[in-house]
């Protein structure tokens, strides 16, 4: 049986550096974001607010939304964000 993925972007403000990435454990890798326990681009950044999240049943689809995303014009990913997440409010307390 395989396992899913889910796609997610982190932000430090409204508007601001937006990171996507993919995770089979999206509480666990929120928690390392927010508390900058691996080095890289969201701890350089200070990156530590979960804005957007979505499921895949397989990982393979994960991580092909991850890399499309990754090559979307700014303004397509804010709108992405919007659609679900206006205020840009911190979803990590949705998965704890």
């Amino acid at each position: 049986m395989r396992r899913g993925g889910w796609v997610y972007i982190m932000t430090k403000r409204p508007n601001g550096t937006l990171y996507i990435g993919v995770t089979s454990d999206p509480a666990r890798r929120t928690h390392e974001h927010r508390e900058g326990l691996l080095p890289g681009f969201t701890r350089r950044h200070g990156l530590k607010r979960l804005v957007w999240y979505d499921w895949h049943d397989e990982i393979e689809a994960a991580i092909q939304r991850e890399t499309s995303m990754k090559r979307w014009l700014r303004a397509w990913k804010t709108r992405t964000i919007m659609a679900r997440n206006p205020d840009w409010n911190d979803l990590y307390e949705e998965l704890v």
